[in-house]
């Protein structure tokens, strides 16, 4: 029987394992920190008469630049970053994984280097050994936000080529401030210079505002965003990024030709045009973050502040077998390898009871 080990597989990617979050039929999922709550019919009525338009035109190429799709994300940027954003300044891609993908083809590859502060997004190491780019973990502090005299350090000492910044960070929740990110933007200038990602796919359930007015005066720095969260619409895979015109003109030399469907740019289009109703389930998502917050300290857990849709708890002396015991229950959550802490996605009231009662039955068996 032949493996993926008797195939020619690139060394890097040797025992390596895939992305991926376990999908169980369980009742309560909040593992996958997605948005619980189903699009809105005005909303799933809109979309299937967008799609219905572009389907009469599935003989041809869809617009290969996405000019109407970005034209709406700068205004919708504009609007809720407190920056001027102009289609120009965005791109778009099938969700912002390949848009960061995009960023390392360009930016990154053979012979260069990205960093990133970790615990964090594990798909931009993921990414970077995809693209041929090499991996430097930089540190944290206990508290999980970002040593900042030491990430300096590192940035001087390795002068990586791409440094990633994740504000709301995955899994913590953490949050960057605006100073921490025009220190390491500097540092990064003076060591290379370099480009600076910052990844604010969870952005919308912060509360503090987008970095987006940072870009003013900072060529070398790239915002990218996802409309799988905050939209609630993971189904779709439509991220994008804003950044300096040159930056967009960059990442297109790498893109494959007519990389977003017509049907995907109709969806995203339907859903910008609901963005005041999106927006308002996010507010009953932060209120729920919030209320999580709570319980789990009053339950007895250690909790890491969150700006996202998701609450990193614990801790706990095995991380597995806390998670096993909440499945248990019929509630799936996240163990991403930090350890012991889990990480639980915000879901409806309903499933917030039914893992809050988990976790209740949990540190009970735990006092015992």
């Amino acid at each position: 029987m032949t493996g993926i080990d008797d195939l020619p597989v690139r060394d890097e990617l040797r025992g390596k394992s895939p992305y991926g979050a376990p999908q169980l039929d369980v009742p309560v999922q909040l593992n996958t920190n997605e948005n619980p709550y189903p699009l809105p019919e005005p909303l799933v009525a809109r979309i299937a008469e967008r799609v219905a338009e572009a389907a009469r035109g599935l003989n041809r190429y869809p617009d290969r630049d996405a000019v109407e799709l970005r034209t709406e994300l700068a205004r919708y940027l504009t609007r809720t970053g407190k920056h001027p954003v102009a289609v120009e300044n965005v791109w778009a891609a099938n969700g912002s994984n390949e848009v960061l993908q995009q960023l390392l083809q360009t930016f990154g590859g053979p012979g260069r280097t990205a960093i990133g502060f970790e615990p964090s997004y594990s798909m931009h190491a993921l990414i970077a050994r995809g693209t041929g780019t090499g991996w430097i973990s930089g540190p944290r502090n206990d508290d999980f936000t970002i040593d900042l005299a030491a990430a300096e350090k590192a940035i001087a000492e390795h002068r990586p080529d791409v440094v990633f910044v994740t504000s709301p960070n995955n899994p913590t929740g953490t949050a960057v401030d605006a100073a921490t990110v025009r220190a390491l933007y500097e540092a990064a200038q003076a060591a290379k210079p370099s480009m600076v990602v910052v990844d604010e796919a969870y952005v919308e359930f912060s509360h503090r505002e987008s970095l987006l007015p940072l870009l003013e005066g900072r060529p070398h720095l790239v915002v990218s965003r996802t409309m799988s969260k905050a939209f609630g619409a993971a189904g779709l895979r439509l991220g994008y990024l804003a950044a300096h015109p040159a930056v967009v003109d960059a990442v297109q030399l790498v893109r494959l030709p007519y990389h977003l469907s017509a049907v995907t740019q109709a969806t995203a289009l339907a859903a910008l045009e609901h963005t005041d109703t999106l927006l308002g389930y996010v507010e009953q998502l932060k209120a729920e973050r919030d209320r999580l917050v709570a319980e789990l300290r009053a339950i007895g857990c250690e909790v890491t502040e969150s700006d996202a849709n998701f609450v990193q708890f614990g801790r706990f002396a095995d991380t597995h077998a806390a998670w096993q015991r909440i499945l248990d229950r019929g509630v799936l959550v996240r163990d991403n390898g930090v350890p012991g802490w889990l990480r639980v996605t915000a879901g409806t009231p309903e499933e917030n009871d039914a893992f809050l009662d988990a976790v209740r039955e949990l540190m009970k068996e735990q006092e015992r």
